[in-house]
Order: structure tokens, then C-alpha cells, then sequence
């Protein structure tokens, strides 16, 4: 395979420690690769030395001299007074292509993005649209080898789908860094992954994203037995360390080398591992049980003269967990905060539980003061937080979020977008409450706090109404998902892909659908298959291999019982012992596999 980019010896940092060192790797022609890692590991940075916009600190970047490199950043920038077409066109500004040829090129990239109107002003477009066109005007170029940078971020689930099909049948290479994992398994072949759990900074590994967390768990397992293994051998050296001088000997230098040594071992190890850190969420309900908490009967808005919604009416109650989906513009945002209260509907009514308590996480997180500092944002008063009946000191408090002690002065408005989402769900942990309104929530978030934020509302036992882009998350909480088409018409479907294929039905066929009533939702919810966690379904993908290994061991132990036979009692015995464990070891995972299979199915 053709090599088309490649880094050798590449070294990043910001601060006392890299952010990746003597990073080594190619990029070859037509491999689909997925860049993931916590936020702040240095994917841009990576990705902007790729393209040739930034220097490393030390090592080389060799692209190939034939190859077309095109580069999608996270922010699209277009100069002013451009229409849509010119945008792209400006693109091919320096191509040794026919006027005519250009224009051919441009006009067919405008249908496959979906372009309704070529001369529209690009300032006019929504985030969503202008990322299309931030994504064509590269492909302008016909690259070899593209680089993207979080290309989903402003994408609607439908333009995300566009994407992912696009990439799927590209003929080009490319490199895109994402936290969507839906995206990842339908788009890429390969993942690497930019995170200093790992020695150098990195991991990389062929394969669907569902096979790089086999590959990387065991990596990580390994890792992990690694430094309770180093912690054992520096725990004895330290102990014959500090015995009395006399008992040393000139000899021994040698093993007080060695014993600094792994002392540096576990010091790196302990880094790494602690990278692993995950923060801790969990949404407190009220405990309340009554049956309609909130009751939505035809319900309708429009602006101007266009309808975004009309005659949706839901019953929501304790379990109801409802998704809002929608092309970007077609009134999410607007029916959650009609349901949230912030804003009147045109025709009907909500009618509320009787003290009803509900928390609303807002899209851009608004209700963040970015004047305070850190500190006052997580606990106002003093500095203990309550939580749950419990006082927890505010260092404390913030360390389950993943900030540390040293940002507690820094100013909420300093902090990463990522930050100031794991901030606003801390504020929002300390309200209980029986129904949850979340825009966006998913926003700025890693795939370890996606896990998180996925498994906490798969917990809380109130209602909560959701709007995200972040398909995984939808399908594994949501009891069902209420679909906007964007030209008035709803509709109640069982999961994102439901609403998927109705929209692309649609779509094909070129029609604009008259409103149609959303369904009521009843309680108590609809019976649904519960999911598997994050974690259990990594239990679950292991299990079959770690039944038959114990297998193994079980003959591997009869054979010793019978070896053991004509030996002495106390031999013969421990024996039969290990054998009855391992027997009892192979049940309990039958017992866990039957269990495992029962709560997938719904039987559980």
C-alpha cells in the first residue's frame, strides 16, 4: 500500500509533559482511520501538524510529493461576501483545471451535499450547513488523503449519516478525529487512539471501533498487571531499603540502582493509569412514583409562516426516557423548552405534576457565570457541598468531575468546553429531580464522559426528554424518540434508526409531508428490551472466551486428580480442591452469561 503521509520521532508539549513523543506511524493511500482520545490528549494538534499548519517540537513530517492533501478543521472559515458556490470554486482557485471543468466539479459536489441552492450567501447557512460545505470544498480538491477535525460537531444525525456514507464509499484515505462512536463503526476500518494512558502517547489498531476496545482492553488489562506487579517488587526493595545501613553492602549498589529504578517505573506507570479516570455522574431523582408527571395535549408552533410542529401530545412519567430528533432549524430546542416551560406554544396545553421538580441542561450552557471561579460555580456557600444527605468538601467534589486542585481559582469562562459540560452537570447532580429537559448535553464530551453520561441516564429513575446527535447514546437510553421531518410533521419511533429510514424514504421520494399527530406516550412506559451497559457488554463480548479457558482448566485439573491419585493424602487433596473451584468458577459464568443474555433480550 502506498504510502502517502508518515511522522517519525515526533514530539508535541505543552507543559512539563508531551502530549505525545517519538510518535511513529504512516497513513497510507485509502485506509479509513478514526482518531479518538480524552479531550485535551492533542488530537488538533496532531491533526494541524499533519496538514503542515503547525511545527512539532522535535521529529520529521514527510507527505508524499504526488499527494493532494485536504484539511477539514473543527471551524470553517469562508471569506466574506461568497455564495455557496463560490466558496467551493475559490477552492480550485490554483488547479490546472479548465474554467469549465471547475464548474462541472462544483455543481456535482453541490448535489451530493445536498445543496438546494447554489447562490445562497454562506453567511446565511446554519453551523450544520456551513460544515457541508467546509467538507466539499475539500473535496474540490480530489484529494489523496484528507484530515478532518471533529467533522460531526455541527452536523445534524442526518448530515452525520450523510458523512459517514460518504467516507464509507470514498476512494480517498482520510484521518478523522470524532467522539461519535456510531460514526467510527459506520465509517472507519482502524482506530488510533491519542492518550497518554499509553507508552509514547498513542495506540493504534486495525479493525471496527467494536474490535479496538477488545484489542485496547487487553492492552490496558496488561498494563494494569504490570504496575501491581511493579508495586509489589518496589514495596519489597523499599522495605530491604530501609533496613539498617549495616545490613548493606558495597554489593548491593547494584540492587539500590535497580530499586530507583522501578521507583520510576511505578511513577510513570501511576501517570498513565491515572489517565483512565473517569468522571462520576449520577442525576438524583426524588423518589416520586406518581404515574403523569408531565401531560402535553396538541401542542403546535410555528414562526412566521413556517409550522415546525403541530398536534404532538405525550403523557411522561417515572422511566419515560424520550429522545427529540430532527434535521437542524426543524424545533427541538423549541418543543423542550415549550415542555421545559421557558417558552408558550401556539395551540395547547402542559399540564404539571403537583410540585413538580425539573432540571434543565441548556444547549451552550448559558447558565454558566464564566466571571466566577471554579471553586464558587461547584459550591457557592462556604466549602462543603450537600449531596444526597452527605456534606463532600469542595476539593473533593471537584475531583469526581476530573478538575483538579489547582483550577479551582480558574475562571469558569478559561474552561474547555468539555469542562464547563462536566461543571454544569455537577450544579445540576446537587437538584433532585423527577424530570430531566437535556439539550445537547453531549456537546464538547469525550467517549469516556459520553460512557459515563450514558450509563447515569440509563439509571435515573424519573423521566427525562433529551435532544443530542450522539446516536449511540439515543439508542441505548431512549424508551422511544419523538422525529421532527422539518416540515411540520411528527411522529413517535421506536429507535433513531426507525426515524432514519422514514426520513430517507422521504427523501427519495421527494415528498413534503403534511403534520401528522405524534402518538401519546403512556405510562407506565412501554415494555423495551434494557441494554446492556457500557461495561456489561464488554462482560458480555468476553465471556464465551472466558468460559472456555476455565473449561480448559477444569480438564487440566481432573488430569492432575488423577495423577494425584496414588500420591500422598495432602497432595491428592489440594488437588481436589483446586478442581472443585474451577468447576465453580465455570457455573458462576454460565450463571453470569445466562444472566447477561436475559437482560439484553428483555427477559430480565
Amino acid at each position: 500500500m502506498t504510502v502517502l503521509l508518515s511522522v517519525q520521532k515526533m514530539t508535541k508539549s505543552y507543559g512539563v509533559r508531551p502530549l505525545f513523543s517519538d510518535l511513529t506511524f504512516d497513513l497510507a493511500a485509502k485506509e479509513k482511520i478514526g482518531l479518538i482520545g480524552p479531550n485535551g490528549a492533542g488530537k488538533s494538534t496532531l491533526l494541524k501538524i499533519l496538514a503542515g499548519l503547525e511545527e512539532p517540537d522535535t521529529g520529521i513530517r514527510s507527505l508524499r510529493r504526488s499527494c493532494k492533501l485536504g484539511f477539514v478543521p473543527q471551524e470553517d472559515r469562508f471569506a466574506p461576501g461568497y455564495s455557496v458556490r463560490e466558496a467551493v470554486l475559490a477552492r480550485l482557485e490554483n488547479e490546472p483545471l479548465e474554467e469549465q471543468e471547475k464548474a462541472t466539479r462544483v455543481k456535482k459536489l453541490l448535489t451530493l451535499a445536498r445543496f438546494a441552492d447554489a447562490e445562497k450567501p454562506v453567511h446565511l447557512l446554519s453551523g450544520g450547513w456551513k460544515k457541508r460545505l467546509g467538507i466539499i470544498r475539500e473535496l474540490a480538491l480530489d484529494p489523496d488523503l484528507l484530515l478532518m477535525d471533529e467533522p460531526t460537531n455541527h452536523l445534524d444525525i442526518p448530515g452525520i449519516v450523510w458523512l459517514q456514507k460518504l467516507l464509507r464509499s470514498a476512494q480517498f484515505g482520510f484521518l478523522v478525529a470524532t467522539h461519535d462512536r456510531a460514526f467510527l463503526r459506520g465509517a472507519t476500518e482502524e482506530i488510533l487512539e491519542i492518550s497518554r494512558v499509553y507508552p509514547g502517547g498513542f495506540f493504534r489498531a486495525p479493525g471496527n471501533y467494536d474490535q479496538f476496545l477488545e484489542r485496547r482492553q487487553e492492552f490496558l488489562d496488561g498494563q494494569a498487571s504490570t504496575h501491581a506487579a511493579v508495586a509489589n517488587q518496589v514495596r519489597k526493595e523499599t522495605e530491604w531499603l530501609n533496613r539498617k545501613a549495616a545490613a548493606r553492602t558495597r554489593k548491593a549498589a547494584s540492587r539500590i540502582d535497580v530499586a530507583l529504578n522501578r521507583r520510576e517505573e511505578l511513577k510513570e506507570l501511576g501517570y498513565r493509569n491515572a489517565a483512565m479516570s473517569k468522571a462520576r455522574l449520577d442525576f438524583a431523582g426524588t423518589g416520586r412514583q406518581t404515574r403523569k408527571l408531565l401531560t402535553a395535549d396538541n401542542l403546535a408552533k410555528s414562526f412566521g409562516d413556517r409550522q415546525l410542529f403541530s398536534q404532538v401530545s405525550l403523557r411522561l412519567g417515572p422511566g419515560t426516557k424520550l429522545g427529540l430528533l430532527g434535521p437542524n432549524g426543524s424545533g427541538k430546542s423549541v418543543l423542550l423548552k415549550i415542555l421545559s416551560g421557558q417558552i408558550p406554544s401556539d395551540t395547547g396545553a402542559i399540564t404539571l405534576a403537583e410540585n413538580l421538580q425539573s432540571v434543565f441542561f441548556e444547549q451552550g450552557r448559558t447558565a454558566l457565570n464564566p466571571s466566577v471561579t471554579l471553586r464558587k460555580a461547584l459550591c457557592p456557600n462556604g466549602d462543603m457541598v450537600k449531596f444526597r444527605d452527605r456534606q463532600i468538601h469542595v476539593v473533593a467534589w471537584a475531583k469526581q468531575f476530573l478538575f483538579g486542585t489547582e483550577q479551582l481559582e480558574v475562571l469558569v469562562g478559561a474552561l474547555s468546553g468539555g469542562e464547563q459540560a462536566r461543571l454544569r452537570m455537577a450544579q445540576m447532580m446537587l437538584q433532585p429531580a423527577d424530570l430531566l429537559f437535556l439539550d445537547e448535553p453531549t456537546n464538547d464530551l469525550d467517549i469516556p464522559a459520553l460512557q459515563v453520561l450514558e450509563e447515569t441516564l440509563a439509571d435515573f429513575p424519573g423521566a427525562l426528554v433529551i435532544v443530542s446527535h450522539d446516536r449511540e447514546l439515543l439508542d441505548r437510553i431512549c424508551t422511544e424518540v419523538l422525529g421532527l421531518n422539518g416540515a411540520g410533521g411528527t411522529g413517535i419511533y421506536a429507535s433513531v434508526q426507525q426515524w432514519l429510514n422514514a426520513l430517507e424514504e422521504i427523501e427519495d421520494k421527494g415528498q413534503s409531508v403534511e403534520p401528522t399527530p405524534a402518538r401519546a406516550i403512556t405510562q407506565p412506559a412501554p415494555a423495551k428490551k434494557k441494554k446492556l451497559s457500557f461495561m456489561e457488554q464488554q462482560e458480555f463480548d468476553q465471556i464465551e472466551k472466558k468460559v472456555l479457558a476455565a473449561e480448559e482448566k477444569v480438564v487440566l485439573f481432573q488430569n492432575t486428580v488423577q495423577q494425584s491419585s496414588s500420591a500422598g493424602h495432602h497432595i491428592l487433596a489440594n488437588a481436589c480442591a483446586t478442581l472443585e473451584l474451577a468447576q465453580k468458577e465455570v457455573e458462576q459464568l454460565y450463571s453470569r452469561w445466562q444472566e447477561l443474555e436475559k437482560k439484553r433480550d428483555g427477559k430480565l
